[in-house]
């Protein structure tokens, strides 16, 4: 799986964070990153639960 994330379309609102806090993150001015090293299993779901929260956008997900 390949998490894409357009940090300039993230507007900092959280919502992936909340709903994967396992695979997001935000750094200092609330734009979202993508943590690394975080465990694959079960994550497509939990991803794209982020992806579809986010009101920007700007999360897509690529299965490999």
């Amino acid at each position: 799986m390949h998490i894409h994330l357009d940090k300039e379309k993230c507007i900092g609102s959280g919502q992936c964070v909340l709903a994967a806090p396992e695979w997001f993150d935000q750094d200092d001015n609330g734009i979202a990153l993508v943590l690394e090293g975080s465990n694959s299993e079960g994550a497509a779901d939990v991803v794209g639960r982020a992806a579809y929260t986010c009101p920007a956008r700007a999360i897509s997900v690529d299965p490999d």
